[in-house]
């Protein structure tokens, strides 16, 4: 493709040579001719006048380069197109191989693609153009949208509900039995029916070995445009709000709400019954212990404001010094008392 019509094709501004042939896409370290890079952060900029590039997306154009300049209002956010421009990951062909199972009363949409050894059970409903990797299992009376992917080991269990344009990555459970257990009188532990859902909404990816439990009661949602990552766990009634980016090990216990546009770095770990409001930003390896305002950024265990969350953590080396100090204080003090 031409840099020109890559350019156009973006909707980006282009300074050089637009007809320099673009056969692929690279991060900056690794890009060679006719490879197009990015630079997306400005302190990587030094880097830029090493790269073997034939052309970089950039937010503003570089003088004194070798390089062609597309420039980008969100030269990230290009970048990830122009990926999908030349690289597209394989689709199975459409049908149901010989090797799956599909029950009778299933209802499969048109140009499903459903791999050796997947499971389609009972009354489940899968819209068009689902793909069912080798292994995946969808149980009796789920029922799944349009353009839904789910990739090998993958498991939706009974009743549970799922948008449109859904992607399970390997090993994904969506409704698996919430923890719930009432202790008896001798210490032993009885099991609670896990009754309600998991209901996932359109446009939601889910990362690797993430569970999202199903309810005691009701159910757990993922709200539309929702990003959740490898490992994490959602715990039973639990809300996932819309736009949220859910990262690593993180944990969320029963009946956490996270608002609109929530992101939680990775491990961080939240006490159940409270509400993560809209736009807040939670830091890695946080531990959420009660509400926690919109728009505001908190980091800890517990947590609690970043900024202040920062000035704390520089003091911390210091405090066997201050400590000493403290002391050598107290002992002129206790002098100066006892000599009048």
């Amino acid at each position: 493709m031409k840099l020109r019509e890559l350019a156009e094709t973006l909707g980006c501004r282009l300074a050089g040579d637009g007809d320099l042939e673009i056969s692929g896409v690279a991060g900056m370290e690794h890009a060679g001719p006719g490879d197009l890079t990015f630079l997306a952060n400005p302190k990587y900029g030094p880097k830029v006048k090493y790269s073997r590039a034939s052309a970089i997306l950039v937010s503003e154009a570089i003088s004194g380069l070798d390089l062609a300049c597309v420039v980008s209002d969100n030269p990230y956010l290009d970048f990830a197109r122009a990926l999908a421009l030349f690289y597209q990951p394989p689709r199975p062909p459409a049908g149901i191989h010989s090797l799956a199972y599909v029950a009778s009363s299933a209802v499969v949409g048109e140009n499903c693609s459903i791999g050796p050894f997947a499971v389609v059970g009972e009354r489940a409903r899968l819209g068009r153009n689902a793909v069912l990797h080798p292994h995946a299992v969808i149980y009796e009376g789920a029922e799944i949208g349009d353009d839904f992917v789910a990739h090998s080991h993958a498991a939706v269990r009974e009743f549970c509900r799922i948008g449109n344009r859904v992607i399970l990555q390997n090993g994904v459970v969506v409704g698996g039995d919430g923890f719930g257990f009432a202790r008896r009188a001798d210490g032993t532990h009885a099991k609670i029916v896990q009754s309600g859902v998991t209901v996932i909404e359109d446009d939601v990816e889910i990362q690797t070995l993430t569970s999202v439990d199903r309810a005691t009661v009701g159910e757990t949602r993922v709200r539309r445009g929702a990003k959740i990552d490898s490992l994490v766990q959602v715990g039973h009634a639990c809300v996932v709000g819309e736009d949220n980016i859910v990262c690593a090990q993180t944990g969320l216990a029963g009946s956490t709400v996270l608002e609109r546009n929530v992101l939680l770095a990775g491990q961080v770990g939240s006490a159940g019954h409270l509400t993560v409001h809209d736009g807040a930003i939670v830091y890695a390896q946080s531990g959420i212990g009660g509400d926690v305002a919109a728009g505001t950024r908190i980091s800890g265990s517990p947590a609690f404001a970043a900024n202040e969350w920062l000035r704390a953590v520089t003091a911390f080396p210091k405090l066997p010094e201050l400590l000493k100090t403290v002391r050598e204080l107290k002992k002129k003090v206790d002098e100066l008392e006892k000599h009048g």
